[in-house]
């Protein structure tokens, strides 16, 4: 069922679409606490509306999400690998420092209903 809808969004639509755009950045956001389970959760949520955003200023939020999400996951994965000799604190470093960037940036869009710029993606 991956029909893409032509339909515009209504106004209450796009605000409840930017409410779960809020709360994916928000289980972001809790991933440095809960020990990354809602980064999971929250990739899960944008696969599974993804359709729903297309064609809106939401998606470009989603596709940052995304990025976010698989970038972090390699970065924290690479820095488990590489501990043991040394540099990976400082790539776990690297990557906290981009996913809080990420989330800042992506949540300041959000708030201001604007899309994210193609320059930072």
């Amino acid at each position: 069922m991956n029909d893409v809808s032509t339909e515009q969004k209504t106004p209450e639509k796009l605000q409840t679409l930017k409410l779960l755009t809020a709360g994916v950045y928000l289980s972001q956001a809790l991933t440095f606490m809960l020990a990354g389970l809602p980064l999971l959760l929250g990739v899960a949520v944008n696969f599974w509306k993804r359709n729903e955003v297309q064609g809106t200023w939401l998606e470009s939020h989603f596709n940052w999400q995304i990025k976010t999400t698989w970038v972090s996951l390699a970065g924290f994965a690479i820095s488990g690998v590489t501990f043991e000799l040394g540099i990976g604190l400082f790539t776990l470093l690297i990557t906290v420092v981009w996913m809080v960037y990420r989330i800042t940036i992506g949540w300041y869009a959000l708030n201001a209903d604007k899309a994210i710029d193609k320059q930072s993606n």
